[in-house]
Parts: structure tokens; sequence; C-alpha cells
């Protein structure tokens, strides 16, 4: 079954994928859709450190 994630990629992970013996699709955004998908990240962790039971 196919993932989907629609996320930023980072870290080397379609090398890492390939490794695994996966063909990941990737794809370079336009640069309006790069900062919706880093604002989008940016509230994803915004919320994590919201509801962290501790800041430190």
């Amino acid at each position: 079954m196919e993932k989907v994630y629609n996320k930023l990629v980072r870290d080397n992970i379609p090398d890492i994928c390939r490794a695994n013996g996966e063909e990941p699709y990737t794809r370079v955004l336009s640069d309006s859709e790069y900062w919706e998908y880093l604002l989008n990240k940016d509230q994803e962790e915004l919320k994590e450190v919201e509801t962290a039971e501790s800041l430190v």
C-alpha cells in the first residue's frame, strides 16, 4: 500500500527509503508551495510545544 505524507523532506530521507528498497516520489515545490508547507510545519511544532508536559 502506498504511503502519502505530503510533508517537507530533509535529512536524506529519499536516500534512506531507496536503501530500504523503496522508491519515493518527490518533487520540488514552488516558492509559494514551500512557504505554505513551511508554515504548516511551524504550526505543527507550535502545537507540540503547547501540549508538552514540560518545556525543559
